[in-house]
This record gives structure tokens, sequence and C-alpha cells, in this order.
């Protein structure tokens, strides 16, 4: 049955992923509502932006008369909360606004959300939804071996894993409080088309496309679990429409790669794909392997996260579509295929520069 859906975040690199798988893939009502802070494009979604089905609000979710104020105009069936400042290393430079916006802003949708639903017939609270969409870095370091699950205690390491370590248990708060039908994910490592350059793989490709460094924290060997973000977007869903209210599901790809593998993946398929650059074409050097370049480590790096991702297979039927190796080839393949949409993102505030070096 054709629901209402809000997205909050729906121009940023995950939500823009789901706003278009929901469009694209199923017969939804969808809602974007996005603050357009320096991580939101519109851009990103173009090719729906004129479907009928699909709607866009700019609004703060820190302001909860507009999201009163939403929830009363468009009646939603599932809130799909992906709204966050997101990068580590921004929130060691300026913790504040993801306290703002993760924690006041989680709080404010979560207040809208119970207002709503205590005014709405029985018949749509037993569909009514609330997904919080989270991260595995909640979890803190792993150590080397085993895997994150669902039961492993918290122990965030920076500022942003801290405010999404505290909206997760808001929303489990509002849950076993005021009975508001929520489900939680916690996803490893996003990549893909549409990612914003201030993340390790998109950084990869762009600086390597142009010549500059390669920038590697420490030596490289932090591991991540990469988990392809339209098999994330489809894995979303899932939990949203056949989900456990209350329940917890790790999303996660099944591909655990140190940071030093990624960027030689990356420096490998573009020597294959970019022939025509000039470091590709260099006879004497080393390509574009030349241009990596070790860096001071963060401050309070993890060193890895793995996750793991049986529950919402053997419950939900989930797995991940892509290999690394085929998304990251598809993944470097967009990048030079869309050099227009790459160019306008780097012409806003972010420069690609150095973030998250502050004592």
């Amino acid at each position: 049955m054709k629901k209402t859906i809000f997205v909050t975040g729906g121009a940023g690199f995950i939500g823009s992923a789901l706003v278009r798988f929901l469009i694209n893939e199923t017969d939804n009502q969808v809602i974007n509502i996005d603050k357009l802070t320096y991580a939101g494009n519109l851009e990103s979604l173009e090719s729906i932006a004129q479907n009928e089905r699909y709607s866009f609000e700019q609004a703060d979710i820190v302001d909860k008369d507009a999201m009163r104020s939403l929830f009363a105009k468009y009646q939603p069936d599932y809130v799909m909360h992906l709204a966050a400042e997101s990068h580590v290393d921004r929130s060691i430079d300026g913790p504040g606004e993801f306290i703002q916006t993760n924690v006041v802003g989680t709080f404010s949708l979560l207040e809208a959300a119970r207002e709503y639903y205590k005014e709405q017939p029985q018949e749509k609270q037993q569909t009514f939804r609330f997904h919080h969409i989270s991260t595995d870095e909640v979890y803190g370091d792993l150590g080397d071996t085993g895997l994150f699950t669902e039961e492993t205690s918290y122990e965030p390491s920076s500022p942003y894993s801290a405010s999404k370590a505290a909206s997760d248990h808001l929303v489990r708060a509002w849950y076993r409080t005021y009975g508001l039908p929520v489900v939680v994910t916690n996803c490893s490592n996003n990549y893909g088309p549409y990612h914003f350059p201030e993340k390790l793989i998109p950084l990869m490709i762009l600086n390597a496309l142009e010549g500059k460094p390669l920038p590697v924290y420490g030596d490289g060997k932090q591991i991540r679990d990469w988990l392809f973000v339209e098999d994330h977007a489809r894995a979303l869903y899932k939990v949203v429409t056949e989900g456990e209210i209350g329940e917890t599901y790790n999303i996660g790809g099944f591909n655990e790669k140190q940071n030093i593998e990624v960027v030689h993946t990356i420096c490998a398929l573009l020597e294959e794909l970019a022939p025509d650059n000039a470091l590709a074409k260099s006879s004497g050097g080393d390509g574009f392997e030349s241009l990596v370049t070790y860096v001071a480590d963060r401050p309070g790096h993890d060193v890895r996260y793995a996750i793991d991702a049986t529950k919402i297979e053997r419950e939900l039927g989930w797995r991940p579509v892509e290999t690394f190796e085929t998304g990251i080839r598809k993944t470097i393949e967009w990048y030079l295929e869309n050099s227009v949409w790459c160019q306008h993102v780097q012409d806003g505030s972010y420069m690609r520069e150095r973030l998250g070096s502050k004592n």
C-alpha cells in the first residue's frame, strides 16, 4: 500500500540515495526535509526532482515548530531520519554543531513525531514507524578480532560518534517511555556515487585525478567495513517496512578493508579507467601511487570497525548485492562521468582541506 515517507537529510549522500531508491523502485510519496548545509546538494536529486511523488522542504530538524507544521501538512506514515552532521574530522574542529543537529535535532523531531502520533486514529498508529539511521561508530574501537553486533556496548570515541550514540539512546527512550514505534539501524562506512569529497574514497579519487597528494592517516592500516550506498538504501526500506518495532539492525557490507588497501585499489582502477590522465601515462614513476602521502593520524582514531549483519539477513532476507570490487569500480566510473557535479560541489565551502587536526 502506498505510503507517505519523510526522509530527513534527503539531500545528503545516503539520504539522496534513499530518496532516489524510493522514487524509482516504489510507488510511495516522498518528502525530503533538508536544511541544505554544506553537504546537502539538490543536484544529487535532479533525476527525480520533477516526479509528482517527490516534494522538497527546506527546514531544520532543530526547529520543532517547523517539524510540527510538516507533520500536519503531509501526514506521514514513516519517518526515515538521516539528517545529521556526519564527518568525524569536522566534529573534532567544531563539536557544537554536532550536538545541536544530532542530539537536539533528533529530540525535536521525536517530540514532533510523538505529538503527531498521539493524534492519529488507531489504524494509522498501527502502521506508523520512526526509523532512526545511525552508524557503527557508536560502538567505538573493535580491536583486532570480532564483529559489532546489535548487543555490542556503546563506546564512542569522537564528538561525532558520541552525538550519534546520544541520538540512538533518545530514540530508544521515546519507544520505551512513550510507546513511539521506532526501529534503529547502525551501518558501516558507505561509499558510492554522489559522495561528498571530504570522505576517504571520493577525496582519493578527485585528488588523484588532479595530481594532488593522497593523504593517508597514520600507517593506513585502520580497517573499515565498506557498504555500497545503494545496497544500504535497499536495506533501509526493508527495515522500515518489515522490521520489528523496538529492534535494532546492523547493516554492513561484509567488506573489511584497510584504508591503505582502499587507496591502492583506487589507484590501480584509475590507471585502468583513466588511461589518458598524465599520471596514468607516466612511464618513469609509480603513477597514481606516487601521490600517496602519510600524514599525522587524527586524534582518537578508531583502528577497526566491522559489522555483523547476520540479523538483518536472517530476519529480513537482506544481503548486499555489491562486493567491494564491483562497488568501487562503479563508484570510480561515476566520478569520471560526472565531473560537472564534482566541480559544483568543490565550488562550495569545502575545498578538500585537512580537517580534524586540532588538539
